[in-house]
């Protein structure tokens, strides 16, 4: 039996909130806290539409199984669709669309809020300061003024950051193949990439993850960087080869690291691992470093963020439900 609810996976308690207030009297979502995979997708027979995020598994397998319980749309709650195969939904008739474009801002504040972090020191200055430790000693920081920052990336949010930091008094580099004029109008000076990794001082990176694009922080890139780089990450974990990363921290390399995004976030982030046994030694050993700032995928979590995300997935699924054209559809 066809249901004429949605069937939304990763919806945590504020998405559901959000969700619910976005879909007012159009429909209604039935909403699950946990990941869509191949083990559980059964659960949506007889849902025309699923709505998934950005962990969510949706692999051939998962595909095909959405496909037999009568799927037809997959409405992504995010922008980005590297976790779906495109070439299986095609062939197998389901439509996908997703949120192409959420405040920016708050990705792009939260970028510049790391990088102050970790410039400052504010972990390790409030943490003492809680053990009634007042001594600066350790605590020594670096202006932005004048400093090199490269955006891997000058997309809106690309674009975003570096206003924000041409406001410090930055010089900003952005490698970019496609927005050039619009970096350019903006005072972003536009180069290869070999020259944005060797001349920043801060490295952001605000690309979508491709083939062409992962890992594309790697040994050979961190080599031609600057010795004490900050590297930042709020875009996608599988752009960075981690585990380089983590080689470069311990050599003094890298000498700050903030990132929102992991290579293998996906069975840990959005949920609460408090009393567990984390068995991920690369992520463990990252979060012991007093330069290392791992936050879990939060950089879009804002109320307006939210409210924008919710509101265009229920604009999206009522596209659908009018048989109208999709707007947001993505195309392998």
């Amino acid at each position: 039996m066809k249901s004429k609810n949605v069937l939304a996976f990763s919806a945590k308690s504020y998405d559901q909130e959000f969700l619910s207030v976005a879909a007012e009297n159009k429909f209604e979502f039935d909403c699950y806290g946990f990941t869509l995979e191949p083990g559980n997708a059964a659960i949506a027979n007889g849902y025309e539409v699923v709505s998934a995020f950005v962990n969510d598994d949706l692999c051939r397998h998962t595909l095909e199984l959405l496909s037999e319980g009568g799927t037809k749309l997959i409405a992504l709650r995010c922008a980005g669709y590297n976790n779906v195969d495109l070439v299986a939904a095609e062939c197998l008739g389901i439509k996908l669309v997703n949120v192409p474009a959420y405040s920016p801002y708050a990705v792009a504040e939260y970028t510049i809020a790391l990088m102050l972090a970790l410039s400052r020191r504010l972990p390790k200055a409030c943490n003492r300061v809680k053990d009634g430790n007042f001594s600066l000693n350790g605590l020594l920081g670096f202006d932005f003024y004048q400093k090199t920052v490269g955006i891997i990336g000058g997309g809106k949010i690309g674009q975003l950051v570096g206003q924000r930091l041409k406001a410090f008094g930055c010089k900003v580099l952005v490698h970019e193949p496609y927005n050039i004029q619009q970096c350019e109008k903006l005072g972003l000076q536009v180069v290869d990439f070999n020259t944005l990794i060797t001349e920043s001082d801060i490295i952001t990176l605000h690309c979508p993850l491709l083939e062409n694009t992962r890992h594309i922080i790697n040994a050979d890139t961190i080599s031609r960087m600057k010795q004490d780089v900050m590297l930042i990450n709020t875009s996608r974990g599988a752009l960075l080869d981690t585990k380089a990363v983590l080689k470069a921290i311990k050599s003094r390399k890298i000498a700050y690291l903030g990132i929102d995004v992991y290579e293998e976030e996906g069975t840990l982030f959005f949920d609460d691992h408090s009393s567990e046994i984390i068995q991920d030694d690369v992520l463990q050993r990252l979060i012991t470093f007093p330069n290392v700032i791992v936050t879990g995928h939060q950089g879009y979590f804002t109320q307006e963020a939210l409210r924008h995300i919710c509101s265009t997935t229920v604009s999206n699924i009522m596209q659908f439900m009018r048989n109208e054209q999709l707007l947001n559809q993505v195309t392998s």
